[in-house]
């Protein structure tokens, strides 16, 4: 099975977007998402700067609005991925794609989730800082000690912590043995309990947003388990805004569901990353450009898709 993954926040860079509009209907269409997801998308894809982009509100609905701009550049080529999974924010993109959102819907429900979770992160000063290496239940401990959350468990010996920045500082200055801790440039602790107000605000939204079934396997953030119910689908999204992203347990599932192949869409490269590590031997794409779509559809049409 050939799947198709997309990344969450931080995965932008400034003017990432700018070949995709030299596609037919591109711009065209971000333009409609800008105005469905309320910011500029093709400023903020092709003129803005690394500071601008890093806006939660901002980076969500660009990234979402890139991964499906990229998936369906690769759909209109006949190729298309068996399964679907989505990091964070990128689990929008994820439920698009499996037809269990309309893309209309996941650009409004993104542009909302961005600017609930920048309004959160204003009410405490929370960070999040990467822990690289280390014997995972090692660096969970540290955390509890610190008060800090492990918020995204990546895989590939990496977990990302988040929490107050005078406890992050702490955990810099003394870090686990064998692990070396990096900060994040992002505007508070995503995926923990300071994201709750978010959760109430995209709990309204959710009720009232129309679903389907996935037409393609899909995986959750929450457990690694597949999904097949829309609206469970769509629920545990709203959740993970306030608990950990479990992406290692998805990369287990891959490996126990026989995926034979993974396609990140852009902006590409992190997820791609992650899954050499852990999944070694996968074949793996990162569409970051347009040029990257020939691989992606070699490798579809190669592969048991």
């Amino acid at each position: 099975m050939i799947i198709a993954v997309f990344p969450g926040q931080g995965s932008q860079t400034p003017g990432f977007l700018a070949p995709w509009l030299e596609l037919d209907g591109a711009r065209e269409r971000l333009e409609r998402f800008s105005d469905l997801a309320e910011v500029d998308l093709v400023a903020a894809g092709t003129e803005w700067d690394a500071d601008r982009i890093r806006d939660t509100a901002v980076a969500q609905p660009l990234i979402v609005a890139a991964s499906l701009l990229s998936y369906d550049a690769l759909s209109r080529t006949g190729a298309r991925p068996a399964g679907v999974a989505g990091h964070s924010v990128g689990e929008i993109a994820a439920l698009a794609a499996a037809n269990v959102l309309d893309t209309d819907d996941a650009l409004r429900l993104v542009g909302l989730r961005g600017r609930a979770m920048a309004d959160a992160a204003t009410r405490e000063q929370t960070g999040m800082s990467a822990v690289i290496g280390g014997d995972q239940d090692a660096v969970v401990a540290r955390l509890d000690e610190l008060g800090l959350t492990p918020a995204n468990y990546n895989g590939g010996g990496q977990i990302v912590a988040a929490g107050a920045l005078e406890a992050l500082a702490g955990l810099a200055a003394e870090p686990v043995t064998g692990t070396r801790v990096i900060p994040l440039q992002v505007a508070g602790a995503f995926h923990t309990r300071y994201m709750a107000p978010a959760v109430e605000v995209l709990t309204s939204a959710a009720a009232d947003t129309e679903v389907r079934d996935p037409e393609a396997t899909l995986w959750s953030n929450r457990d690694g388990a597949v999904v097949s119910d829309g609206r469970d689908a769509l629920d545990r999204l709203v959740a993970q805004v306030a608990s950990p992203v479990r992406w290692d347990l998805c990369m287990a599932s891959f490996a126990e569901h026989a995926v034979t192949g993974i396609i990140e869409f852009a902006p590409a490269g992190t997820l791609v990353g992650l899954a050499k590590r852990a999944l070694r031997g996968v074949p793996a794409v990162a569409v970051k450009t347009p040029d990257d779509l020939l691989a992606a559809s070699a490798l579809i049409s190669g592969g048991a898709a």
